[in-house]
């Protein structure tokens, strides 16, 4: 019964709101180019379903090599933070800095560096930028909350400190963990579409140029259809790593999932 309110609630409200903003644009005789309805958008969508998809599969390809980067060097920087309080000290304003720098600040600089005919480069360096954070953050706050009782039993048994971080301190930061994976890797298809707005070009053709080459035309239907794939692609990705987080923590706690 809680799995069918927790379906129908939001289905029956997005649909409220949706008859709602279609009324208010027949009503009140709204024009297509500056507030389509969503009769117009879904059409917008199913003729420009092949250009989206491709243009999807492009801001995605670039956000998932972004993840790929931005996961494998923060969690070498939360490794080497949480073993040195000296490196933790080090590195703590660059990682603040990054995270409070805003991207469209960054994005000239980085579309120069990555060259005109390399648009592609500043994409995924600006997508590693924005997701970099809250990676960093969730390994290290899990790489640092160890039990004190489970360290002084490694301290009593003589453990190395290789044995502490691989046999204690990365098992016990694995849900801390996820969390920060979690929201980086939203972060990261953020930081794509910014950076395809900010310092891409037309020969990314992602998703967020779409949306932008449509509104320059006032074509606002194909404009916010593009914006419902990339909703959609967003969607699909919190998706697939709740689901994954579930599996992982369950085998992290040593039982099998149980549905909800």
């Amino acid at each position: 019964m809680r799995r069918w309110v927790g379906f129908l609630a939001p289905t029956l409200f997005i649909a409220i709101l949706l008859g709602a903003w279609e009324a208010a644009c027949r009503l009140l005789a709204v024009p297509d180019a500056l507030l389509p309805p969503p009769s117009e958008i879904g059409q917008a969508l199913w003729r420009n379903a092949g250009l989206l998809f491709v243009s999807a599969g492009r801001t995605l390809a670039s956000a998932l090599i972004a993840y790929a980067w931005v996961t494998l060097l923060a969690n070498v920087a939360a490794v080497g933070a949480a073993s040195s309080r000296i490196v933790e000290a080090s590195f703590k304003p660059i990682a603040v800095a990054l995270q409070v720098t805003p991207i469209v600040a960054l994005a000239p600089m980085v579309a120069v560096w990555s060259g005109v005919e390399h648009p592609e480069r500043a994409v995924v360096a600006l997508a590693v930028v924005v997701g970099f954070f809250p990676i960093y953050s969730g390994s290290l706050a899990g790489l640092s909350a160890t039990d004190p009782e489970l360290e002084r039993l490694f301290d009593l048994y003589g453990a190395t400190g290789w044995q502490r971080l691989l046999r204690l301190r990365i098992p016990s930061a694995i849900p801390q963990a996820l969390e920060g994976q979690k929201v980086g890797l939203g972060l990261a298809l953020v930081g794509a579409v910014m950076g395809e707005l900010s310092a891409g070009s037309g020969s990314t053709e992602g998703l967020a140029w779409r949306i932008m080459e449509a509104s320059h035309r006032l074509e606002m239907a194909k404009s916010f259809a593009a914006l419902v794939a990339l909703a959609l692609l967003g969607g699909a990705l919190y998706v697939g790593f709740q689901a994954f987080e579930g599996a992982a923590l369950a085998w992290w706690r040593g039982r099998p999932a149980q549905r909800r």
